[in-house]
Order: structure tokens, then sequence, then C-alpha cells
């Protein structure tokens, strides 16, 4: 069963999962709106990231597992992570901080 993360992980997760960047668009995950949800999973002791892609045919999943990997490293001990394809992704869910990451680097957003 899945349950909510206290707020002290939740913000731990969330700032480690800052340095997991979008192979493709250089912009970290969490400030491109891809993660969906984040909740623990109490039977297997394990942290849950429901997130999606900029596309549903990105190739680079395992890059981004393992720099998730290496993100958590200290934070959790398991992840698991839950693709979701619904509701696609769009470039209405990039905050302000993505926003301006991506106009630095050429981005018109």
């Amino acid at each position: 069963m899945a349950t909510s993360l206290e707020p002290a992980l939740f913000d731990s997760v969330e700032e480690g999962l800052k340095d997991v960047i979008d192979p493709e668009l250089g912009v970290n995950i969490v400030d491109l709106g891809l993660i969906y949800d984040l909740t623990w999973d109490d039977e297997n002791d394990a942290l849950i990231i429901s997130m999606t892609l900029t596309s549903a045919g990105c190739p680079l999943t395992d890059v981004i597992e393992e720099q998730t990997a290496q993100a958590l490293d200290g934070i959790v001990e398991r992840f698991r992570i839950n693709w979701v394809w619904m509701p696609p992704w769009g470039p209405e869910r990039i905050t302000d901080d993505g926003r301006d990451m991506m106009r630095a680097i050429g981005f018109s957003i």
C-alpha cells in the first residue's frame, strides 16, 4: 500500500531529484514537471516515483534511472519508478525555475 511521504522526506527526495537532468533538454526532472507523485510503498519499504517523460518513445529511461539512483543515494535505500503516460506531459508542467533554465540554454518558452 502506498502512503504519503512525511514532509521532511518529501523535501529531501525532491531536492535530490533536482540532480537528475533530462538528457534531451538539459533541465532537471523536477523543474520540467516530469514528477507526478512521490509516495512510500510500506510493504516493500521503498519510495515510489510516479513520473513521465517528455515523449513516450524516449530511449533514455535507463540513463534517468541511473541518475535517480545516484541522486537518491543516502536519502532512501530503495526506490521504484512507476512510468506514467496519462496524462501526457506538456510544457505547462514546467516550473518557473525550469522555464528560466530552458531560456538560459536557448529554448524559447
